[in-house]
């Protein structure tokens, strides 16, 4: 399982990307160097509580956001499995989903 630094990076890349930002931008909005947004991005560092304040002011977020459904369990649950797959996709291929989703949603009930 993916450790709290790897999913809180996953995120702020993954928001990163949807929002069209190069890390270095998103540095200069955190005002923190580029390299370390590139750690945070692939879990080799762990954010204080001041870095996740700067990073979701960056990236126009609240933190909960950068936290959102992770599971602190040994076995993620399928839902968070589920939201990790979805979280990565472009906002168009999550729409495909949502509507895959209320198409079976509709067949079985």
């Amino acid at each position: 399982m993916k450790s709290i630094a790897e999913i809180f990076g996953q995120r702020v890349r993954n928001i990163r990307k949807q929002q069209g930002l190069s890390q270095e931008r998103l540095s200069e909005l955190c005002e923190l160097h580029p390299t370390y947004i590139g750690q945070l991005e692939r879990g080799e560092k762990n954010a204080s509580l001041e870095t996740v304040m700067r990073v979701s002011r960056g990236l126009g977020v609240t933190p909960a956001v950068l936290f959102e459904n992770v599971c602190t369990d040994d076995e993620p649950t399928t839902a968070q499995r589920i939201y990790e797959l979805v979280i990565e996709m472009s906002p168009e291929e999550q729409n495909a989903v949502l509507d895959i989703i209320k198409r079976i949603s509709s067949i079985i009930n």
